[in-house]
């Protein structure tokens, strides 16, 4: 009986030795600034891609961008639509920016004006990409990052990300009523590709006294996108 059990133990040993090696053989976690790192290289190497922009504590008057959507290609593209907010007016505004110049079709015209898009409360959406002013400076200059929970969605793991953003920084790629003022950001990185999914900034976007929330949603990395500069009035 000794023997028995003697040789039991043995071979449980035996077995749970390779067991252990294998919990303890993984590879270590990506930390969260390695994680954005990561997403930062995936996004300054992606040719084009799809965003949704939307808002909550938006203005009821005055100028401002408060959505959108629309495709953005290397190295400075962009079409789509932006929901702006026009001396207090809600309009969709048909938009295409190629090279530095922003074209708009403006309410009641049936063709397309080259515009100041600062007029209209946003920047140049066809800077989004651009490695040293666009959507990734967000993920480099990104402060006190911590990782969060991990989730699936639409069958891709999904890990969350929690930072702070200078406010100057914010206001140069988005806007900000006053930029000494940091911006809370909750990053979603798809874990297997890296792609960032989500950025959702948290700060003083409209008023100085109040935050607001911009949601962006990114998809279709390097797609096959192809933007011209439209006839203009």
């Amino acid at each position: 009986m000794l023997l028995r059990r003697a040789a039991g133990l043995v071979a449980g040993v035996v077995l749970a030795v390779p067991l252990l090696a294998g919990c303890g053989g993984g590879e270590p976690e990506e930390t969260a600034d390695q994680l954005l790192a990561r997403a930062k290289t995936t996004l300054d190497e992606a040719g084009s891609l799809h965003f949704v922009l939307t808002s909550e504590g938006a203005p009821t008057t005055g100028t401002a961008l408060v959505g959108g959507e629309g495709d953005v290609a290397r190295p400075a593209s962009f079409q789509g639509t932006l929901q702006v907010l026009a001396a207090g007016s809600p309009l969709d505004l048909a938009v295409v920016s190629v090279e530095g110049t922003v074209y708009a079709q403006l309410p009641f015209t049936t063709g397309y004006s080259v515009v100041d898009p600062a007029q209209f409360g946003f920047g140049d959406p066809g800077a989004l990409l651009d490695p040293d002013t666009g959507i990734s400076q967000l993920l480099a200059q990104a402060d006190s990052a911590e990782l969060g929970e991990e989730r699936r969605v639409d069958g891709e793991v999904v890990r969350e990300v929690t930072a702070e953003l200078p406010g100057d920084l914010v206001e140069q790629v988005l806007t900000s009523e006053d930029p000494s003022q940091p911006v809370d950001a909750r990053f979603s990185v798809a874990t297997g590709s890296g792609e960032l999914r989500r950025a959702e900034l948290t700060g003083p976007f409209y008023t100085a006294d109040q935050d607001a929330t911009f949601t962006l949603e990114l998809s279709d990395f390097g797609a096959d996108v192809e933007i011209t500069a439209p006839p203009a009035d």
